[in-house]
């Protein structure tokens, strides 16, 4: 039964980006892909240090990153997180505190009872503490990038409608 919620939360998730305005998937996708690779990253530490062992996994490897947290539920809700706050820095701190807090408070110890996770080497408040680092890393990273995209429009390029670096079809034109 465990098995079969993990494979739902590794799949169904993703059906909710249909739901996305139209370029939202396509704006916030870097940091959800770079979601995935910061946790992936901190799950092989994680296993690596004994901060926590994974009991029931849905793939071989499963012990060291649940596959349907990480490439699930996580991206996904860090997707919607964005998509609500990105651009308000106070309401996405809170937003995420209050996410953060109930999974590092809740969340990991309802796992615990039901043998999917342990917590060994690490306690909750130190999850917590561990997500709000991840938090800020993400959201630096979201104004990196979109920083990023943003003055791509203003690259001195060539324009083909005209002035003095017309490499357009006008140009053509001219010469003949």
């Amino acid at each position: 039964m465990i098995q079969i919620l993990q494979w739902l939360f590794l799949f169904l998730p993703w059906l909710t980006l249909f739901a996305a305005r139209r370029g939202a998937v396509r704006r916030y996708m870097p940091t959800v892909v770079f979601t995935s690779l910061l946790i992936t990253i901190v799950s092989v530490m994680g296993y690596e240090f004994n901060w926590w062992r994974i009991h029931e996994q849905i793939v071989p490897w499963g012990d060291i990153v649940d596959i349907s947290f990480v490439y699930g539920l996580l991206p996904v809700g860090t997707f919607w997180i964005f998509y609500f706050t990105a651009d308000r820095f106070l309401l996405y701190m809170l937003v995420n505190i209050a996410v953060d807090a109930v999974f590092s408070f809740a969340i990991i110890p309802l796992m615990d009872r039901f043998g999917i996770t342990t917590l060994e080497r690490m306690a909750a408040w130190q999850t917590f503490v561990l997500d709000m680092i991840i938090m800020l890393l993400l959201y630096a990273y979201y104004r990196w990038q979109t920083a990023s995209v943003d003055t791509m429009g203003t690259i001195d390029r060539p324009s083909f409608s005209g002035g003095s670096r017309d490499w357009g079809v006008r140009s053509r034109r001219g010469a003949r």
